[in-house]
Parts: C-alpha cells; sequence; structure tokens
C-alpha cells in the first residue's frame, strides 16, 4: 500500500480512504440483491460501518454511536422536543470532535479521521429526528417540506441504523430524507414495483463515474501548479494585482475539482444501488428515467453562475436543501419576510457545521455578504425598462459572483486567520468591499418595483 500511495502523490490514510470510498459503488450495487426488508436494512447498517473500521478505524464507529444514540433517545423519551434537543446535543459533540483532531489542519497534511463522515451522520440524525417530531404538529401548520418528510411512528433501531450509516452513503454524502431511505428500503413509492419496471442505473452511474475521473484529472494536474501554500510565499507578494486575484481563482477551482470528484463518486454508488431514481420525465416521449436525487453539484451551473444567489442551488445542493429546511425556513416567523439575519444565522450554522477555523467562519460570513449583495443586482436588474441595461446588469451580476466566491474561497482552503487576511490583503479586500458597498447602495438607491408587476396591476 506503501508504493502504491507514493506513486499517486497522497498519504496511506488517504488513500486507504479512497478505496473504500470506491468501495460503496460495488457495495451500494450488491444491495439491489439484499432480498428482504429486515436484510436490507442490516447490510445497510453493516456495510456502512464495515467500511468505516476499515477505512478510519474502530474509533470512527464509536463517534458515530454517540449522537446517533442520542438522537434515537431523544425520540423515545422526549418527542415533542426532541428536534431541538437533538439539534444541540449531535452539533455539541461534532464540535467537540472539531476541536479534539483540527480535521483541517490533519487533512492539509494528508491525514485522515472519521470528522468528515461524522458531519455528514449529524444532519441526518437530526434532519430524521426533526421530522418525527414535526410528526405530532397538524398538516395545516406545516410546511410543504415538513409534510412531505415528516415521520408519524418511530423508527425501529434496525431502520435508524440502515438509513445513518447506509452502505458507505455517510462518508461524503448526499445527505436524504429519512422517509425517503425507508420507502427505497421497502420498494414502496417510486420504487414500487409497476409496470414500467424499475429502470436499469448503469449508463446513469458510469456518467457520474466518468465525470469524477475528469475531475480527478483536473486535480491531479493543477494542483502542483496552484498550490494554497502559495499565498504567504514573498514571491506572491510579488506579483501584480491581476496575477494574485487570477492565482486565487485558479486555486479555488483547483480546490473545487476535488469535491466535483467526491461528490461525482457518492453520486454514482447512490445510483447504482437504485436510491438514485428520483421518477419520470412525463414530458418526454418515451418517459426517461431521472436520476438527481443523489446530485449534489451542478458543475457548469457554479462555475457559470450568474447571481451568488443560485450558489446554493449547484453546490453541496443536499446540505445546502438541509439548511433551508432545517435552519433558514424554521427562522422565518409565519406572515414575515425573511431578513438578512435568518441567512447570516444559516451562514454560522454552516460555518460551525465545517469546523472552529478561523477560515470557515469568514468564509460564510462572506458569502452572506456575497448574496445580499446579488439580491440587490438582481433587484435593479428586475426593475429597469431597458434589455440594454438589464443584460449589462446580468453581466455585472455573473462577474461579481465570479470574483467574490473565487476571493472569498481562499479563507475556506488555508483555515488560519493569518494566511486568510493575508490572502485576502493581497488583492486590498477587495472581495469584502465590493459586497459591502453594493448593499449599502441598495438601502439607498431602493429600486423600484420590477416593471412586469407593475404592468400586471394596470391590467
Amino acid at each position: 500500500m506503501e508504493s502504491m500511495a507514493s506513486m499517486i502523490g497522497v498519504s496511506i490514510p488517504v488513500l486507504r480512504f479512497l478505496l473504500c470510498f470506491l468501495a460503496t459503488i460495488p457495495v451500494s450495487f450488491l444491495h439491489r440483491f439484499v432480498p428482504c426488508v429486515s436484510g436490507r436494512h442490516f447490510y445497510a447498517a453493516l456495510s456502512g460501518a464495515v467500511l468505516s473500521y476499515v477505512s478510519f478505524g474502530f474509533s470512527s464507529n464509536f463517534h458515530f454511536l454517540v449522537p446517533m444514540i442520542l438522537g434515537y433517545g431523544s425520540m423515545v423519551l422526549c418527542r415533542a422536543y426532541c428536534g431541538i434537543i437533538t439539534f444541540f446535543l449531535a452539533f455539541g459533540y461534532l464540535i467537540g470532535c472539531h476541536v479534539y483532531y483540527m480535521s483541517g489542519d490533519a487533512w492539509k497534511k494528508g491525514g485522515m479521521d472519521a470528522t468528515g463522515a461524522l458531519m455528514v451522520i449529524s444532519l441526518k440524525i437530526i434532519s430524521s429526528v426533526i421530522n418525527y417530531q414535526d410528526g405530532l404538529l397538524k398538516e395545516e401548520d406545516l410546511r410543504e417540506a415538513q409534510t412531505k418528510n415528516r415521520l408519524l411512528k418511530l423508527p425501529s433501531l434496525l431502520e435508524y441504523f440502515g438509513y445513518c450509516l447506509c452502505c458507505g452513503s455517510h462518508f461524503a454524502g448526499p445527505v436524504y430524507e429519512m422517509k425517503d431511505y425507508l420507502e427505497w428500503t421497502e420498494r414502496n413509492g417510486i420504487w414500487k414495483p409497476s409496470e414500467k419496471g424499475q429502470p436499469p442505473p448503469f449508463c446513469a452511474a458510469l456518467r457520474a463515474f466518468l465525470q469524477a475521473a475528469m475531475c480527478m484529472g483536473l486535480y491531479i494536474y493543477l494542483v502542483p501548479l496552484f498550490p494554497i501554500t502559495k499565498f504567504v510565499d514573498p514571491v506572491y507578494q510579488e506579483w501584480g494585482f491581476w496575477t494574485r486575484l487570477g492565482y486565487q481563482y485558479m486555486a479555488s477551482f483547483t480546490a473545487r475539482c476535488k469535491y466535483y470528484f467526491i461528490w461525482s463518486i457518492s453520486e454514482a454508488a447512490i445510483i447504482i444501488s437504485g436510491f438514485g431514481f428520483s421518477g419520470w420525465a412525463d414530458m418526454t416521449n418515451p418517459p426517461k428515467p431521472q436520476w438527481n436525487r443523489a446530485v449534489n453539484v451542478d458543475i457548469l451551473g457554479l462555475e457559470l453562475s450568474t447571481s451568488a444567489v443560485q450558489i446554493p442551488l449547484v453546490w453541496n445542493i443536499q446540505v445546502s436543501t438541509w439548511l433551508r429546511h432545517y435552519v433558514y425556513e424554521r427562522l422565518i416567523q409565519k406572515g414575515r419576510k425573511p431578513t438578512f439575519a435568518q441567512l447570516l444565522i444559516t451562514q454560522a450554522v454552516s460555518a460551525v457545521w465545517h469546523g472552529l477555523y478561523p477560515g470557515y467562519i469568514i468564509f460564510f460570513v462572506q458569502s452572506a455578504l456575497m448574496i445580499a449583495g446579488s439580491r440587490d443586482i438582481y433587484r435593479w436588474q428586475q426593475a429597469t425598462s431597458s434589455g440594454q441595461f438589464q443584460k449589462m446588469l446580468v453581466f455585472m451580476n455573473f462577474v461579481y459572483t465570479l470574483l467574490v466566491l473565487n476571493y472569498s474561497a481562499v479563507g475556506f482552503m488555508v483555515l488560519s486567520l493569518h494566511e486568510t487576511l493575508t490572502s485576502y490583503g493581497s488583492v486590498y479586500y477587495i472581495g469584502t468591499i465590493v459586497p459591502i458597498l453594493v448593499i449599502l447602495l441598495g438601502k439607498v438607491t431602493q429600486p423600484a418595483k420590477p416593471v412586469r408587476s407593475r404592468a400586471k396591476k394596470e391590467e
């Protein structure tokens, strides 16, 4: 294993993780052939636990077990408040592990531990417990997502463990709902046998795997050219402003390629198990199967995004959806419009979930500013009646998003306060100043209501 690790330029712990991570594809495929419902739950839990043990060691399953037991215990003992109890207990334990292992430093040095997988499991635990608590509420008091995902009865321990550890899907996600997992395992809902039958997953899984291979190839090629250590290198400081700004973009893009690879492998594993099936596209003739359930990133949608508001819809999609359903929407009081405060709190929760490094916290505060500024540009865009000026504002929003996203992402990569401020300062904090100026300008100008809505009122 040592020779193989040195050949591809990674540490032995990282290689062990990669091999187990790739093994989630055949392990997930075999899930299709387990004959009974209880057997499928058992296989999902056991295979996930074995892959965790091989990849991270015995302690990983212990760390997973603690919040899993706390979550299940709260459902049994205090259903009326189990969601809020589990939210703070699971996050508290995760933060403790973040502080103890300081995983960000270990990952930068080629180390590997189970904290990343614990992050995914924590979200799955919290969502399932909150959905069980929602089962007590009246249907008319629920939002659409709450109605769809709520659990009316307590899952069994076997169902719960199978959901949390399912075939190693906790390694890197995606996060999915307990109700969907139960329907898939029991072959109900869209997985119920029908005249159309279950579509073969192989072409969709192959597409995701080839995408992963291409992204890994790009990452291996680019990472020696754009190392993140360069930001504190005196040579970097001697470059001109535009060169430094361009380097930030390329370093950020290189880092994203790694995530594109990871999420594409996860997508391939979920698809080949059959769980990735999300229904039939009835608009086509004949209807085509859709495999969107496990999609966690839209690469072109992110790289060519014309608004920062679109980023949660195309990057880490399933976690963004989780944050919207279980944090953002639950902070908004009925009858009131969301404010910047709800956005900032949601981004703060996301930052804490990632870890307590200053780079994470700064990145997510930056993200809140970036999204708020992009919303103002969009309002101006909607308020104008000039087609030419509207196109200019669309392009302006694209450049704004490209600039602020890649500037902000440096903090997410380097993590330390010194390196984050050094890299931001090297481009005169342009990615912080511009969003603040746009937000202030939005407060001053208060663009008129969109032309279209005025026209509708006149009609």
